[in-house]
């Protein structure tokens, strides 16, 4: 299961290269992907394989897997479908479709996600699966981005399934909760009961009703439309669509006899069947037909699933094969018929039977499966839905009723617009002569026919197969209640019964519904439509939200900068003070100091502070800011913590340059004249924040019951680490997790930084000295010795040669140290962010030294590219690590020695800390880059 879903993502990775490669072809190779997968779960039919990969057991966030008679199901519809749907887009699009790799990319990762979701046993992994179907959903509808319809129609898909996702999402974590595990095999085999368990169910629900379009979340499929008809072929028939009738089918074995089970899902059901049917008679694109009884269709099979008897499952596996494959093969064909006439518009149409006959018998054969008629498989499913509802127990003989009723009167609907389909596409509506479209279409060849036709041929042969076909779906209905009867058997022909004669009254109904629409209920004027629109209320929602937030916003944010910032402290101070003065028991029990130095150390923090508030020159305040930062460090070194004093004093040091940095752009000193607001009462914020803290300090370590963690970190360090240096084995081995985000922040932040600095791009490297115009060349100072090749550039009257020759010696010195810093962190002070940080002050001490020419002379490497490559090594050793069957960033230790160097041990954490080590250096290298050499150059402009 893990190689097919490493398949399909190498596949989408390369599907760009290939298709620029050999065009619209690139689409057969990709299609050996989904097929060869298709091999093996064919293969292993029957069969139950489970997959357990241990990641985060902390937070039930293990790669639990299972594959059975139900992942098997939607496994060979999602891949059997989907190669289909591949070769199809190869003959469906040309060589010159904009965006055509990216598309054939997203289709394969579709593929896959989707076997993903169907595998996951883990819940949290299965969520993660389903969201990945949604942002894919968004790019694959969204295609053709440049038409405003697409881009709402991906933006209303997205909203809608990704705010039932997280509705989702709560109700799993409730489940999880509640029953110990995070496995949805032991959540059904221990479902739990009591009104938060019915809570949970309802929100898991709604995830799956809005991700399978179920009234009243059932408007984003048909705008889904917009998307290229592969898309909707795909997502809209066999994949996407089918995720919550999976999770109904998998969960009903266990929550069926939930109370909010059976009335949410029978009566959202029936009512899509309903009211989607009546909507696929009203439209006349031959695309929305097929989107509202698509929507039909799944409320129907939402029933059978989430009835919970074992003939009602029988039934509904039955449909769900069924449906996706006259659903898949109706939407290729309006598909051809678009590509080859230009319109989809039935009233545009005419004798299109008679020009493409092949075409017309395809549509045909899925169109006589979706309406149910015999020997098609869709026939055999429908009497199977029929005869379960009527035996189904465990609802009461007036619900039977009401059921039955409300599927036949469905049904009823689901033949007159299959009719309504065939009619629309290749009637010859009482014309003499093709229709203009018609007339000027180009025939479609044979590799275009070939993938519709497969399907409407399987569920023709599929139909008297029927007996086969259960021994496959068996093994999935039998985890259901029986019913009181004997089992229910799939065949064509089970006697003159009951729902026999339903299925006549359904088609004579329908056919007779199909007549008298022509007539006369096309011929009605709605002014507006008589079921309502759930577009124009998605509408209103998202202006009532728009409202709200703005309304929100204005309240809470002003404008004012310092008004929020105040807000943000008063809380922070007014908060914790209170509940800690009403709430505890405990008192606080404070040491000033150990030692007269600390008292002393302390005294000129508070000084530095101090005068800091009160100078006006903006310079001396940054220094004396810096001072108190470098008094924090002596604190660290005084209490025996050099590592986090070695960071301090270089976090400090760099942080005083990019102040020194900003401020060329301001004024020396502030204008007391613009200053906002009153000093005293910010003073007094000020000496409150820092009391609360302190106080809340003190009362959190006088609070403690139980003996301190950081006594076991020692051995932990060593045992789990193995390494001395406490600081550096929690950031890179024990807590790695947390310094992966943290670093991910820090390139964010540089991100941002060179966007607001550059504004629109990147600029790639710093420039070097041969990139300087012709005028700086010939007006640089030339000497006998060049210390720095930057600095022949630099203004005579700017220009330090006493820095320039310190630099030339010290330089080398630094970045020695940066190194032996990374090599010795793991035992001894220093690590990858200590030594990226002494990197980092080597750059800018060249930068001061010889300017911005001289920077892109030490590194002529463009600073996002290292910070990409450091977060690659990072996140690498994550993926590695689970490649290798150990928990992500998990560490392994080898030992050798060689000669000369002795014995070595290497710890795999290292390739962690080198990324850490690469991304600090590209931080720093692209601040300078932004906030130096971009002001520089600008300085130059404007001189």
């Amino acid at each position: 299961m893990l190689v097919i879903l490493i398949a399909h993502a190498i596949a989408a990775v390369l599907a760009p290269l290939v298709v620029r490669s050999i065009g619209r072809n690139a689409f057969y190779p990709l299609a050996l992907v989904p097929l060869a997968s298709l091999g093996w779960v064919i293969a292993n039919w029957g069969t139950e394989r489970e997959l357990h990969i241990q990641w985060a057991p902390g937070l039930s966030m293990d790669i639990d897997m299972r594959f059975d008679s139900l992942a098997a199901i939607m496994s060979v519809l999602v891949l059997g479908v989907g190669t289909l749907i591949l070769v199809y887009c190869a003959r469906y699009f040309t060589d010159d479709e904009p965006r055509l790799g990216i598309f054939a990319a997203e289709m394969v990762a579709f593929a896959g996600a989707m076997f993903g979701l169907v595998t996951s046993d883990n819940m949290i992994i299965l969520y993660t699966f389903w969201e990945l179907t949604t942002i894919l959903s968004f790019l694959l509808v969204g295609h053709y981005a440049e038409r405003a319809t697409s881009r709402r129609a991906a933006t209303q898909a997205l909203l809608v399934t990704t705010a039932g996702g997280l509705a989702m999402l709560v109700g799993i974590i409730m489940l999880g909760q509640q029953v110990g595990s995070y496995n949805l095999s032991d959540v059904v085999a221990n479902p739990p009961t009591g009104w938060l368990a019915s809570v949970a169910i309802v929100l898991v629900l709604i995830g799956a009703l809005s991700k399978s379009a179920i009234v009243p979340l059932h408007f984003w499929l048909p705008g889904a439309m917009a998307a290229p008809t592969p898309v909707s072929g795909y997502l809209h028939a066999a994949a996407m669509v089918k995720a919550g009738i999976y999770l109904v089918a998998r969960m009903a074995p266990g929550f069926a006899d939930s109370p909010p089970w059976r009335v949410t899902i029978i009566t959202l059901g029936l009512a899509s069947m309903l009211l989607a049917g009546w909507r696929a008679l009203r439209s006349f694109d031959l695309k929305l037909v097929l989107a509202f009884g698509t929507v039909s269709q799944l409320g129907f099979l939402m029933v059978l699933v989430g009835v919970g008897s074992r003939d009602a499952a029988l039934a509904g596996m039955t449909m769900v094969v069924a449906h996706a494959l006259f659903k898949a093969a109706l939407f290729m064909v309006v598909g051809i018929i678009d590509h080859c006439t230009g319109t989809r518009d039935i009233r545009k149409l005419a004798r299109l039977g008679a020009s493409a006959p092949w075409l017309a018998t395809i549509a045909a054969l899925a169109a006589a499966s979706m309406a149910g008629l015999p020997p098609f498989l869709g026939f055999v499913g429908k009497e199977a839905a029929l005869e379960a509802i009527l035996d189904a127990n465990m609802l009461e003989p007036w619900q039977r009723t009401t059921v039955v009723a409300a599927i036949a009167l469905g049904s009823v609907l689901t033949v007159a617009y299959s009719i309504r389909f065939v009619w629309g596409a290749f009637g010859r509506k009482r014309q003499r002569t093709p229709s203009a479209a018609v007339e000027g279409m180009h025939a479609p060849s044979a590799l275009f026919l070939a993938p519709p036709a497969v399907l409407a041929v399987a569920g023709l042969v599929a139909g008297p197969l029927s007996p086969q076909l259960e021994k496959l779906l068996t093994p999935y209905s039998t985890t259901l209640p029986a019913g009181p009867h004997a089992d229910y058997q799939l065949a064509l022909w089970h006697g003159i019964n009951t729902p026999l004669l339903l299925t006549g009254l359904i088609v004579g109904a329908g056919t007779l519904l199909f007549v008298a629409h022509r007539w006369a209920v096309q011929r009605l004027r709605f002014q507006t439509p008589p079921l309502g629109n759930a577009d124009r209320a998605y509408d209103a929602t998202l202006r009532a939200m728009d409202t709200l937030s703005m309304r929100l916003t204005g309240f809470t944010q002003r404008g004012s900068l310092p008004l929020t910032q105040s807000t943000i402290l008063a809380t922070l101070v007014l908060l914790p003070v209170i509940l800690l003065a009403l709430r505890t028991d405990v008192w606080a029990e404070i040491r000033l100091w150990e030692s007269p130095l600390q008292f002393t150390v302390g005294l000129m923090m508070i000084a530095a502070a101090l005068a800091a508030t009160v100078l006006r020159n903006r310079l001396a305040a940054v220094i004396l800011v810096g001072l108190s930062g470098y008094g924090c460090g002596v604190i660290f070194a005084l209490h025996g913590a050099p590592d986090l004093a070695l960071t301090q004093f270089l976090v400090e040091t760099l942080t005083l340059v990019i102040f020194v940095l900003v401020l060329r752009k301001l004024p020396a000193e502030v204008d007391e004249r613009q200053s906002i607001g009153f000093k005293l009462p910010r003073a007094i914020l000020a000496v409150g924040v820092g009391a609360a803290v302190t106080t809340l300090a003190a009362y959190a370590m006088n609070a403690r019951s139980s003996a301190p963690i950081y006594h076991q970190l020692p051995e932990a360090a060593y045992t789990l680490g193995n390494g001395r240096n406490i600081v550096n084995v929690l950031l890179v081995d024990i807590r790695a997790w947390d310094t992966l985000g943290e670093i991910s922040v820090l390139l964010v932040a540089a991100t941002g930084v060179a966007s607001l600095v550059f504004r629109h791009r990147r600029f790639g490297t710093a420039p070097r000295v041969a990139d300087a115009p012709a005028v700086v060349l010939e007006a640089a100072s030339s000497t006998e010795t060049t210390w720095l090749r930057g600095g022949d550039l630099i203004d005579p009257r700017h220009r330090s040669l006493v820095l320039e020759v310190t630099t030339r010696l010290i330089f080398p010195t630094m970045m020695v140290l940066s190194v032996y810093f990374f090599f010795s962190g793991h035992n001894a002070p220093g690590g990858g962010f200590a030594g990226g940080l002494t990197a980092g002050l080597a750059l800018v001490l060249r930068y001061l030294a010889g300017g911005r020419y001289e920077l892109g002379e030490t590194v002529p490497i463009d600073a996002g590219k290292i910070l990409g490559v450091g977060l690659l090594l990072a996140a690498g050793t994550a993926v590695t690590s689970l490649f290798l069957g150990a928990p992500p960033l998990s560490s392994a230790v080898f030992e050798v020695t060689l000669p000369l160097l002795g014995h070595i041990k290497l710890v795999t954490a290292l390739f962690f800390d080198l990324g850490v080590y690469l991304i600090v250096v590209g931080l720093v290298l692209d601040v300078l880059r932004s906030l130096g050499a971009r002001l520089d150059a600008q300085e130059e402009v404007n001189a």
